[in-house]
């Protein structure tokens, strides 16, 4: 037997042998069962009540260090935007938005800062991508506002 033949026949028995492998059962079907500190095993109670329901509420509060980082971002934003000054209400805005990237009201605030500037094209960008991140019923609406 050649060496190209014999490398050939050992190359097909381990690819035989790991096919094999998988095939072959591991032991039982389900995961062995935790018990509990005082013996219980969890799942084998019969429960005589349905769980209830979590609540969700309107809006969800931003995580606390976040919000303290660009809480005062956003006041002193708004008040730039209230005097009229938007390239400081943005520069603040987007300072935010890099504190927390993932945060609606931030890009809801962007957006109505680009609207009271004239950008309405710019509004609408920044009220699209505010949508993948709002959790309240209210958030999501201002921010759909910008989309009609």
């Amino acid at each position: 037997m050649s060496l190209s033949a014999f490398l050939r026949l050992l190359a097909l028995a381990g690819m035989v042998f790991l096919h094999g492998c998988t095939l072959v059962p591991q032991g039982r079907d389900t995961p062995a069962p935790v018990e509990t500190r005082d013996g219980r095993v969890p799942g084998t109670e019969v429960e005589t009540r349905p769980a209830p329901r979590p609540s969700v509420p309107d809006e969800v509060p931003p995580e606390p260090a976040a919000a303290r980082a660009y809480g005062p971002l956003l006041a002193r934003a708004e008040a730039a935007t209230g005097q009229g000054d938007y390239d400081q209400a943005l520069s603040l805005l987007e300072r935010a938005q890099r504190i927390d990237p993932d945060n609606a009201r931030i890009y809801l605030e962007l957006a109505r800062t680009y609207a009271a500037q004239g950008r309405p094209e710019r509004a609408r960008n920044m009220a699209e991508r505010g949508l993948l991140y709002c959790r309240g019923e209210r958030e999501c609406d201002a921010l759909r506002a910008f989309l009609r």
